[in-house]
């Protein structure tokens, strides 16, 4: 039976195929070589205090509506004056209502380095995402075999953009430790399901060897969440929901990049 994430990467891919009827692949690889080189992250991310992807998110899957966001470039700004280490922006359009017009948006607007969130299962969208000024690519394990995996993870190295790998279980865990990611996102959301484990992250990390970046990712709701995967030594917290629906999110993102990590 299909999973959550099976409906959404076939949306996904349904989206695809009319983008590349109108740029084809060749155009696309070309104008991955115009934008600005990538900037680089990791070095930002192993700061003594907790780093901070901001996201620009209007709706998910398991909570729909979350926010109105006209201008994406607005709340990039806000997110950038707090500190955030970088900002993601959600490009998937069926269950999430992103675009590239919002990247391309975020991107304009702030020097902040800038995470493509989607479900990368091509090459096309890995030469999409630097040619619309991407720094990072979300790289997610449960939706890509270990061949596809390892061949987008080094694409996206060789252009110069950074890969977020991201886990759920042990298994994924191994997988991406495997293809030598760097930075590892451990996401509480298991997205065949939609169902959330708080702890996932205080078991996966032990696993993960020293030197290597990780992020924790959803279920993280205030402050005090944030400070729990401090505590447990992520050096980087993904945070949407809670800023998109902020009074002012410039506050939370500077309490929040304030937070000592225990590592």
């Amino acid at each position: 039976m299909p999973t959550v994430l099976d409906d959404i990467i076939a949306g996904v891919r349904a989206d695809l195929a009319v983008r590349e009827e109108r740029v084809p692949l060749g155009e696309i690889i070309h104008a991955a070589g115009l934008p600005a080189p990538a900037r680089p992250v990791l070095d930002t991310f192993r700061s003594p205090t907790l780093s901070l992807i901001a996201e620009v998110k209007r709706r998910s899957p398991s909570k729909g509506a979350l926010a109105d966001i006209p201008d994406p470039a607005t709340l990039a700004k806000e997110y950038a004056s707090g500190g955030a280490s970088a900002i993601s922006v959600l490009t998937e359009e069926r269950r999430f209502s992103g675009s590239l017009a919002d990247l391309d948006a975020v991107r304009a607007a702030v020097p902040t380095p800038v995470l493509r969130k989607d479900f990368i299962v091509t090459d096309y969208q890995v030469f999409e995402a630097r040619a619309h000024g991407a720094d990072l690519v979300l790289l997610m394990v449960s939706a890509l075999d270990d061949h596809d995996l390892a061949r987008l993870h080094a694409l996206t190295l060789d252009l110069g953009m950074t890969p977020l790998v991201e886990v759920h279980g042990e298994d994924e865990t191994e997988r991406a430790l495997a293809i030598g990611a760097e930075l590892v996102g451990v996401n509480a959301r298991n997205l065949k399901t939609l169902d959330v484990d708080p702890g996932v992250f205080e078991r996966l990390a032990p696993r993960i060897p020293a030197g290597t970046v990780t992020v924790a990712e959803s279920g993280i709701a205030d402050l005090a969440d944030a400070a729990r995967y401090a505590a447990a030594g992520a050096d980087v917290v993904l945070v949407g929901e809670a800023l998109v629906r902020a009074a002012d999110p410039r506050a939370l993102v500077a309490a929040i990049t304030a937070l000592e990590v225990a590592r």
